[in-house]
């Protein structure tokens, strides 16, 4: 952290230029961290005064609970992107609004989709999970009885393989929201049963290494998954934040292996035919391999890097004027636990860290924060993640170093956001 200046006026310390503030002097010298939007809409009520009069609201009964309830009315505004198409009609997808939520949890509600056959209606009493191939008794579970299995609780992240894509195919940064870009990555409580139960129950013969894993859509999706992953921590998924997922979430089963690529934890689970090399399914070999910039083409990279975004302030929004703000987004790896996020106020010249806030989970969204004096001038504000092994975000020069341009999976370079003077946030490269 360089560029170390301490303010006597106010006992803050700038940890990096651009008016980066260390949390725990800021926060000690009462300074405040009011939203600048928030603080204008209050002038002229310096002082404490009593209110006139009651509002309506507390002068009328409200209405009952509904049997399941919605959000207010009032936050009707903050939905999924629509759903859009891709190269064909029939993959399509829709976006969570990273920019409008905090927190690291997901309403179920919100979770991003993406689609390669539409959502199937399955009645659940006639849906069957079957395990088969190189076992030694091959076996067959209803939904009914999956749900008195055993079961773990764990949150982690979910992130399609070509989330970012935009801020590498695009020349110029495009005009987006955070939303718009980053939006194929949502955080869930995932509850179900641990797969090395049923692998154990079938019995995997000493040559099973690979299970090619089926889904129950109209396209028959595919992605063959290490045995060992599925031994690890892979789960039968049954039920998202307490409840039970829901169709676009691959009701009522789907697989879950945390930190693999979003489309590796294949929805409408059906069948897993257990088998000693991957089947090279047509979604692999069309969809989901990585272009080299040398001309090479990689295979099943599985894990999802290292990789930051900050939400807040982010792509369309604005600050209203110069003041305190606070620079919030989140990190996760699928590797592990974020070790530390960095933030900079300056385009990536000098650095500070921020504050994580716990508990910090593997495999899971940590959410990050760092106290800003944003002075009224040009600013590009920027983050980068360290997860548990020392693993650290690229730059996006680094990144398209190494990979062809129209190569869209594993985006993990360092994202940015320029604030222009009149408070404006614009999708940047640097």
């Amino acid at each position: 952290m360089s560029n170390i200046k301490k303010d006597p006026l106010k006992n803050q310390i700038e940890v990096a230029k651009g008016g980066l503030l260390d949390r725990r002097r800021f926060l000690a010298s009462g300074a405040s961290l009011l939203s600048v939007a928030a603080a204008s809409s209050m002038s002229g009520m310096a002082s404490a005064d009593v209110f006139d009069s009651h509002p309506k609201h507390m002068k009328t009964p409200g209405i009952p609970s509904k049997l399941y309830g919605k959000p207010s009315q009032y936050e009707s505004h903050v939905v999924r992107l629509p759903e859009h198409v891709y190269s064909s009609a029939i993959i399509t997808a829709a976006f969570t609004p990273i920019d409008q939520l905090n927190g690291v949890i997901t309403p179920a509600g919100l979770h991003f989709v993406v689609h390669h056959s539409g959502i199937p209606d399955i009645e659940p009493s006639g849906h069957q999970f079957m395990i088969h191939g190189l076992v030694n008794k091959p076996l067959k579970w209803s939904v009914e009885s999956l749900l008195n299995y055993p079961m773990v609780s764990r949150i982690h992240f979910l992130e399609c393989a070509g989330n970012s894509g935009p801020n590498i195919i695009a020349n110029s940064p495009m005009d987006m929201t955070a939303g718009q870009i980053h939006g194929q990555i949502s955080g869930s409580l995932w509850t179900g049963v641990p797969l090395k139960y049923l692998l154990d129950e079938a019995g995997i013969k000493p040559n099973g290494k690979w299970a090619m894993c089926e889904g129950a859509d109209a396209g028959n999706h595919v992605r063959n998954v290490p045995l060992e992953k599925l031994y690890d921590d892979a789960i039968i998924a049954l039920y998202q934040n307490g409840e039970r997922i829901r169709p676009d979430q691959g009701y009522p089963m789907r697989l879950f292996v945390p930190g693999y690529e979003g489309n590796m934890n294949v929805k409408w689970l059906h069948r897993m035919e257990i088998s000693d090399v991957p089947s090279q399914s047509k979604d692999e070999q069309s969809q989901y391999a990585d272009f080299r910039a040398d001309g090479r083409i990689k295979q099943y990279s599985f894990n999802m890097e290292v990789k930051s975004v900050i939400t807040k302030p982010s792509g369309k929004q604005q600050l209203p004027k110069d003041g305190f703000y606070e620079i919030s987004g989140f990190a996760w790896s699928g590797r592990g636990k974020i070790k530390a996020v960095e933030v900079s106020a300056d385009g990536g010249k000098t650095w500070a860290t921020a504050n994580l806030e716990g508990p910090i989970m593997s495999k899971a969204m940590t959410r990050f924060t760092i106290p800003w004096n944003w002075n009224g001038q040009k600013a590009v504000i920027v983050s980068r993640a360290i997860d548990e092994f020392g693993n650290t975000q690229p730059t996006r020069e680094d990144w398209i170093s190494r990979y062809a341009r129209y190569s869209l999976g594993h985006n993990n370079s360092i994202n940015s956001w320029l604030v222009s003077n009149d408070g404006k946030v614009s999708n940047y490269y640097v």
